[in-house]
């Protein structure tokens, strides 16, 4: 994607990657015990438990099953990064975001 990118004339210092994608920057940030806890409160928690009773899911790690329910239904992806962003403090801040947010501010 890079290549495409840079050969449509994209300059580098325009590119921000989260590794491997923004749900797992922000669960890192947040800490996997916290998002769970966000998930409950935003009205999810028994359909996360469902998921994590599936047997694909069991034994997976906290963080691996929260990246999991964010796709795993309409709409997640976008209404959790809402959810997780809004819990950020700048100093907990993913450094891709905090290069948005400078990027931004200049």
């Amino acid at each position: 994607m890079h290549r495409c990118l840079a050969g449509a004339g994209v300059p580098e210092s325009a590119l921000y990657v989260c590794v491997p994608d923004l749900e797992a920057e922000l669960i890192a940030a947040l800490g996997a015990d916290r998002v769970q806890e966000l998930v409950v409160e935003n009205g999810d928690g028994r359909a996360f438990r469902s998921l994590q009773r599936q047997p694909e899911w069991r034994d997976r790690p906290l963080e691996d099953q929260l990246r999991r329910f964010f796709g795993s239904g309409s709409g997640r992806k976008l209404r959790y990064a809402r959810v997780l962003a809004g819990q950020l403090t700048r100093e907990r801040m993913p450094k891709p975001l905090r290069d948005v947010v400078r990027t931004l501010e200049n």
